[in-house]
């Protein structure tokens, strides 16, 4: 016998569990079947995915990860065996890539579209640092998704350039100009370099003093026609850019062109021959002339 006393609810007649909270009572309804079997099944379903497949962490000391499994499954055994596919079927494109000439390789389409992914995922993982995702660029860094280019903006010409470097000392080969620092140097003086700056303002047709250009016509002609031209449009032979576009590596603001002409900038890109296979490089000069626009 027992004192416990069945509470019962009035209204759905189904014993509470004896609980109350302000007055509320909690119903001891079971749970559905249907759910108590699900349940269930997951069990039994957890218990064989553990004998199967491996599963159950090893204690410490034993030596071992974790149990086998009867089926012997190892998602590390598979994703290397995916990893040897993949690099089998690049494989043979990239040995086409070898042979094959810049000219060639934007003609068969296949040949461009598996060069064209191998360049972005190159790109994303040893350029897109410096010149950002998709070659946006950045302050000191060119943007190369555009069709301007301080050297050669041809297939053969970033090829040559990725391979080389630009001022990469290591490589005998290497695009190499240097620009004078003027004031740091002393080639020029405070006064001077402050005209000059009013004459590259006037070059790429923006407001500057007319005296101060006047001034440093003479300084730019002996020390800046050689590289940048009479007319300042530049000389990418040279890498010396066009003085009389909008478009500036370093700020195009009177205090940046200041900062160049006083201290020079001559940044450094490496050379890319000896880090990356010939595929690489190759898929490389592809996707960034994709993303210029195609210079011919």
């Amino acid at each position: 016998m027992t004192d416990h006393k069945r509470d019962i609810d009035e209204v759905s007649g189904v014993e509470t569990t004896g609980h109350s909270w302000d007055g509320i009572k909690e119903l001891n309804n079971p749970l559905p079947r249907w759910w108590l079997y699900v349940f269930y099944g997951t069990i039994v379903w957890a218990i064989g995915y553990m004998i199967v497949m491996p599963a159950i962490p090893a204690l410490p000391g034993l030596g071992m990860n974790n149990t086998p499994g009867i089926a012997g499954h190892s998602d590390r055994a598979e994703v290397a065996r995916k990893v040897e596919e993949l690099h089998t079927e690049r494989a043979a494109a990239a040995s086409r890539l070898v042979t094959a000439s810049l000219s060639e390789i934007e003609n068969d389409m296949s040949l461009q579209q598996f060069a064209l992914a191998m360049g972005e995922s190159a790109f994303g993982d040893n350029c897109a640092t410096c010149h950002g995702a998709g070659g946006r660029g950045a302050k000191g860094y060119p943007m190369l998704a555009d069709d301007i280019w301080l050297w050669d903006g041809t297939l053969e010409g970033i090829e040559t350039t990725l391979r080389h470097g630009i001022r990469h000392t290591e490589d005998p080969d290497t695009r190499r100009n240097t620009m004078p620092a003027f004031g740091r140097d002393g080639m020029l003086t405070p006064r001077e370099i402050d005209d000059l700056v009013q004459y590259v303002l006037n070059l790429s047709g923006r407001e500057a003093n007319r005296a101060a250009v006047d001034r440093a016509a003479p300084v730019f002609a002996t020390q800046c026609v050689t590289c940048h031209g009479a007319d300042g449009k530049g000389n990418r032979q040279l890498g010396a850019p066009d003085l009389t576009d909008h478009e500036w590596l370093f700020g195009g603001e009177p205090r940046d062109i200041q900062q160049t002409i006083y201290s020079a900038r001559n940044a450094h890109m490496p050379a890319w021959q000896g880090r990356l296979d010939d595929p690489t490089i190759k898929a490389l000069a592809v996707y960034v002339h994709s993303l210029g626009g195609g210079e011919k």
